[in-house]
């Protein structure tokens, strides 16, 4: 889904139920770092994780459900904050199906899946109900044995102008995972090119959330309201380097993650003209709370715990408010600028007090475009643009490294970024 956005490479390199690799405009994002991403109306890229800063887990989609993908590259658009800095990419979910959907698939490698959906009338609207069941084992020796179940639940009523919304999202998965070999271990043919090392890999990930979204078109313009609430958990094993630094346990470890997010966002926008010339006002506010219980790394053994490198909780915040203005200067010109200002609040209760603590930061991001056309259905542009790309609350406030002690570095919380684009 996410390829159809231009330019935009998909890639998986540890077991299917891990989130995917994103590449976009020559930045390797990692599981999403700064490619933000939503799914109606929910973000889902999450801060401060347990196996890296934006991961971003999109196994929960179903297709057939998808009404559009809306996207912007670059730092150039106000309401884009957070995660945004190469991308982002919105996900819209229909209300009604034009009729109820049945699919019974199986394949090699162990695919299997099963899907329904349908969207009855209900009290003037539309209920909006479909469950999904899949299996994948994957071309590797030891199969990945990944299992998901994963439903949809949505009221909604209304028209294009005036309409609301209610929604509900389940997603529950578990799988096996083949993470890197040595070359050296394939080349001796200590293992096959789809073997492995280590056989206790994998993981085990749910998300619920539940959303409302409210719009209304009235004089002087349309007013639009989401807001959502999430629960969230992750526990992910992994081993890259094997028996490098423990030749006895090997160098297996595990992550996890539990987090309770809330947030949402209000945006109005308002057209007109000056000095008779079409003109657009878009005003908006949005706000994100991140209550992270347990965001964790252990050393493990098949899958046991046998110590504890870093065990946190972090309560993160941030409050964003944007402005755009749309402007037609002839019937071959127009601009648009933009103003974005976001801050962040951090709390980090960590397992070693050294590394607790509070950090706040804010920044301001300025964007502008100029558009030159159509002149045979071609538009000339220029893009300038601020963003930001925030950093892991725990770095925010570190002060020794958790697992040798070690006096440590804190980073920036946000790091601005600039882009300029023509094309």
């Amino acid at each position: 889904v996410l390829e159809a956005v231009p330019g935009v490479i998909i890639s998986q390199h540890s077991g299917e139920g891990k989130a995917n690799q994103y590449y976009l405009r020559g930045f390797n994002l990692d599981h999403g770092t700064d490619f933000a991403t939503s799914v109606a109306g929910v973000p889902v890229n999450m801060p401060t994780h347990a196996h890296g800063h934006g991961y971003s887990d999109l196994n929960f989609l179903i297709p057939e459900l998808i009404a559009g993908v809306q996207f912007n590259k670059g730092p150039y658009a106000a309401e884009e904050g957070d995660f945004s800095t190469a991308g982002a990419s919105h996900i819209r979910y229909v209300n009604e199906l034009d009729k109820p959907i049945v699919r019974l698939s199986a394949g090699g490698e162990g695919w299997l899946r099963a899907f329904a959906a349908a969207s009855p009338q209900l009290a003037g609207g539309h209920m909006l109900a479909a469950i999904e069941a899949g299996h994948n084992d994957g071309p590797w020796e030891r199969p990945d044995d990944f299992s998901k179940v994963n439903g949809v639940l949505r009221y909604s009523r209304g028209n294009s102008r005036n309409a609301f919304s209610l929604t509900g999202i389940g997603y529950s998965a578990d799988w096996q995972a083949t993470d890197q070999i040595p070359e050296r271990a394939v080349e001796s043919g200590l293992v096959g090119r789809f073997g492995g090392i280590d056989d206790s890999l994998g993981g085990s990930t749910a998300r619920y959330s539940a959303s409302a979204d409210w719009q209304r078109t009235a004089s002087p313009g349309v007013t639009r309201v989401t807001a959502y609430a999430m629960k969230y958990r992750l526990n992910l094993v992994s081993n890259f380097t094997y028996f490098l630094d423990d030749p006895v346990n090997g160098d297996e470890f595990e992550q996890a993650d539990r987090r309770f997010v809330f947030g949402g966002r209000a945006t109005h926008r308002m057209g007109g003209r000056i000095a008779h010339r079409p003109s657009e006002f878009l005003f908006g506010v949005d706000l994100r709370r991140d209550n992270i219980g347990t965001v964790g790394l252990y050393h493990t053994r098949d899958r046991a715990r046998l110590e504890t490198i870093r065990e946190d909780s972090v309560h993160q915040t941030s409050v964003g408010a944007f402005a755009r203005h749309d402007f037609q200067w002839s019937p071959w010109l127009r601009s648009t600028v933009g103003l974005r200002a976001d801050r962040f609040d951090f709390d980090v209760d960590a397992g070693n007090p050294l590394n607790s603590g509070q950090e706040s930061d804010a920044i301001v991001s300025p964007k502008a475009s100029l558009i030159l056309g159509p002149w045979a259905s071609t538009e000339l542009y220029i893009n300038w643009g601020e963003g930001f790309h925030s950093n892991d609350a725990r770095g925010a406030t570190i002060t020794v490294d958790p697992k040798s002690g070690e006096p440590a570095d804190r980073v920036t919380p946000l790091v601005r970024a600039r882009g300029e684009d023509a094309g």
